[in-house]
């Protein structure tokens, strides 16, 4: 993969061609479960940890849908995170969660733009926490550009959209 770029030109050589895509396996879901309870995660994400029943649920029904596209992101043999996309209010829609331990070392944005190179629909409409500056940048080296603000008199969060 020497020389190679994915979406937004982002070089896939070096440091980042140790990053690999796969579809989502059933022994992935656990690993999964724990990154979403990690407490600064959720805080960054703006989201609430959910109990294992239902986040077993959850990704019972993303790996049934074939609408939605999951994939496992691996980094040296390790699971990092996962990608997803789906569609929802009449748009295709995108969302990441990584393991901290991958936080702040590209991982995130040449796995997007690989996850990028293999969707077809577009527009893609992302959400980021307000206060989630490093997760907008994700998006912003990707392409993605601000497509509105949500909020009720104090920021919440922008969309984003590729």
């Amino acid at each position: 993969m020497s020389g190679a770029q994915a979406s937004g030109g982002l070089p896939l050589d070096g440091a980042y061609a140790n990053i690999r895509l796969r579809p989502v396996g059933v022994a992935d879901v656990p690993l999964f479960f724990e990154y979403q309870r990690d407490p600064l995660a959720a805080r960054m994400a703006a989201a609430t940890p959910v109990a294992r029943r239902d986040h077993d649920a959850l990704w019972r029904a993303i790996l049934a849908d074939p609408a939605i596209l999951a994939r496992t992101v691996v980094v040296d043999g390790e699971v990092a995170g996962s990608l997803t996309s789906w569609t929802q209010w009449e748009q295709r829609q995108l969302g990441y969660w990584f393991g901290r331990d991958h936080w702040g070392r590209g991982v995130a944005t040449t796995a997007l733009a690989l996850f990028l190179g293999e969707m077809t629909v577009r527009p893609v409409h992302a959400y980021v926490a307000g206060h989630n500056g490093a997760s907008r940048r994700v998006l912003e080296k990707c392409g993605f550009r601000p497509d509105g603000i949500e909020g009720d008199g104090s920021l919440l969060g922008y969309v984003l959209e590729l």
